[in-house]
């Protein structure tokens, strides 16, 4: 992950970055959003989407999806993408390559892992311990949820290679293919795609990994120094569209919010769209205030300590911007 960052800095150094897109859509700013995988764990940003609060703000979000936040950051670096939402990690180490346009997290969307334990059969009085001697497909090696999860084996005195068998060789968006072809005794999924396997019968949910973590700065938003200093009024419109959605969807039921969420995800039944809000609203997995906290940060480093995936602390104002989450919040909440 890292040699990789590398080597997309070193192409991207001399890349001037780009401006958002005025007007090519009537009176709209198109900006390019690129995410770290589509799921309803960031269902926040596709309420604001589907419920008209970007538009409402002169904004038109062009969202693709990276699978894996190495490729998100690669759009950032090579300016296909003005924004990304993914793991702080990925921000990490671009940063300690020394990026001079550095990508800044201006928007802490998640404040927790947001997947779930599957395993291939039912297990009511499931214990972390009981992953003693099995395979678990546990995702990228460098990427925040494979980081997360060996930290929460961890502390159940489950060591990779020892007495536990973290698969870290597939791709993020392979994991849930790779279980259901029969690599590995479980895999972790994210919503809605566990429930769907767990309605289809292929596995069963047992465990929430973020409820077992505790809190970090899972998925954020990120865009280029540049980005954020040239375009201070969209991102300003862009932060009031999601305050706007999170404060909605405090205040909506899950079956409404489902309903606005199927064109999203048109291949899932509404029950599983409801379900799966309901799983993430259970392990309060989306933040208040987007303003990334300097604890929540620090708590991010000793995961990726915990790996080996970090050798040195980096100073957290470095890869900070919080003007635009603090302004907008209060702003929305008063």
């Amino acid at each position: 992950m890292k040699k990789l960052i590398a080597t997309l800095v070193a192409i991207c150094l001399t890349i001037l970055p780009f401006s958002a897109c005025k007007n090519d859509d009537g009176k709209l700013t198109t900006v390019r959003l690129n995410e770290v995988t589509h799921s309803i764990f960031y269902a926040p940003l596709y309420v604001a989407i589907e419920n008209g609060f970007f538009e409402k703000e002169g904004l038109k979000i062009e969202l693709t999806n990276g699978g894996g936040a190495d490729k998100v950051m690669t759009a950032l670096l090579a300016n296909d993408a003005d924004i990304g939402l993914m793991g702080v990690e990925a921000t990490i180490y671009v940063y300690l390559e020394g990026k001079r346009d550095v990508p800044k997290v201006f928007g802490q969307l998640t404040k927790r892992d947001g997947s779930f334990l599957v395993s291939r059969v039912p297990e009511p009085n499931f214990k972390w311990e009981d992953l003693e001697g099995k395979e678990i497909i546990a995702g990228r090696t460098g990427g925040v949820p494979a980081m997360t999860f060996e930290y929460v084996v961890n502390k159940y005195g489950l060591i990779n290679g020892e007495n536990v068998t973290l698969n870290n060789d597939i791709a993020f968006n392979l994991m849930g293919p790779s279980f259901e072809g029969g690599t590995g005794d479980y895999t972790t999924l994210f919503e809605p795609t566990a429930s769907e396997y767990e309605r289809a019968g292929k596995g069963y949910i047992v465990a929430s990994v973020g409820e077992e973590s505790g809190e970090i700065p899972y998925t954020a938003f990120t865009a280029l120094s540049s980005y954020l200093e040239n375009n201070k009024d969209t991102v300003k419109k862009f932060m009031r569209a999601m305050y706007k959605a999170i404060k909605y969807m405090q205040e909506t039921s899950d079956e409404i919010i489902a309903e606005s969420l199927l064109k999203q995800f048109p291949d899932t039944s509404l029950n599983s769209v409801a379900t799966a809000l309901k799983s993430y609203k259970e392990i309060d997995a989306w933040t208040t205030h987007m303003a990334m906290t300097k604890t929540a940060f620090d708590n991010l480093q000793k995961v990726m300590k915990n790996a080996g995936e970090l050798s040195e602390n980096v100073d957290y104002t470095k890869i900070t911007n919080n003007t635009f989450a603090n302004e907008i919040y209060d702003e929305i909440y008063g």
